[in-house]
């Protein structure tokens, strides 16, 4: 056994040992600081966006995004101050709020909220906000049978920019929708950007995700809900449509592409937005609103 142990050497630190649990984690770090510029922090971060669990938690930078979010009791689970930072109202109002809510307070440095929001710009404050929890399309459903209303639900097909995810919520929470439905593929989800473009209203307004978007509108129109797909080459206006009144589920697809043909083909009517010819489309937030809008205008009448 002592012929064996020969040459071996001294016993390695822990960090050397190539199964030591955080050695690719001290590897990283110690890349990051010989890099130390902010494209050393962008090539971490666009490497951490492509890791990203389900489960890990989201944050939320920025000053004003921060109190909004706080403001409109946007689910959280910890606060982050930078050092030495100088305090405004913002600031302020922020730790208020925290503190109120039993929200933990943890003053960090710059560097640590640079790797927790990926690099984006945090003005020394960021809220920690949990995995989301998505509920099931036929709960939207059940929302607006539970608020005696007809449904009004909107499906995004191919959305992918979580500001998009986050203005549409905007739109659906002022128009009185009763859910965002998304797919669980190709498609932007409730993360930390699309908390902030939303301004809080994700709060309000319960997100659902379909393993299959086609089946899931297919089961809508079983339910008895008209399918109105926005789209720019529909025989119909939206202002004529006459089902906006009905039960409904409004498609908005992607900017680029539009609805996809399976998608399409689940549609009852195919409307277009009116505009002028030097516009040859609309953002899909943009789209959502001008939509929800005229929902709102029938349902009034």
């Amino acid at each position: 056994m002592r012929r064996g142990l020969q040459g071996k050497g001294a016993t390695p630190p822990a960090e050397m040992r190539h199964w030591y649990k955080d050695k690719a984690r001290s590897e990283r770090v110690a890349r990051e600081e010989r890099g130390g510029g902010t494209g050393a922090r962008r090539s971490a971060a666009g490497a951490s966006r492509q890791r990203r669990s389900e489960d890990t938690p989201e944050y939320i930078g920025g000053r004003n995004p921060v109190l909004e979010a706080l403001q409109a009791g946007v689910p959280c689970t910890a606060l982050y101050i930078a050092q030495r930072m100088d305090n405004d109202d913002r600031v302020r109002d922020s730790i208020k709020i925290a503190a109120e809510h039993g929200i933990a307070l943890l003053e960090v440095t710059r560097d640590k909220l640079d790797r927790l929001t990926e690099g984006a710009v945090h003005q020394g404050i960021a809220l920690q906000i949990p995995a989301y929890d998505y509920a099931h399309p036929s709960d939207l459903v059940d929302l607006a049978h539970d608020a005696a209303e007809a449904p009004l639900i909107v499906a995004l097909d191919s959305v992918t920019d979580p500001r998009n995810l986050g203005a549409i919520a905007r739109s659906a929470t002022a128009f009185g929708a009763h859910g965002l439905l998304i797919p669980s593929r190709r498609s932007a989800g409730v993360t930390a950007g699309a908390w902030k473009t939303s301004a809080g209203t994700l709060a309000n307004l319960r997100v659902a995700r379909a393993s299959n978007l086609t089946a899931a509108l297919r089961e809508y129109r079983d339910a008895g809900l008209f399918v109105i797909g926005l789209d720019g080459t529909g025989d119909t206006d939206i202002a004529d449509v006459d089902l906006l009144a009905e039960p409904a589920v409004i498609v908005v697809g992607s900017e680029g592409k539009g609805l996809s043909r399976l998608v399409r083909e689940q549609c009852d009517v195919l409307a277009r937005i009116p505009m002028a010819a030097a516009a040859e489309s609309l953002n899909a937030g943009v789209a959502a609103g001008v939509a929800l809008y005229e929902v709102a205008r029938h349902r009034r009448l």
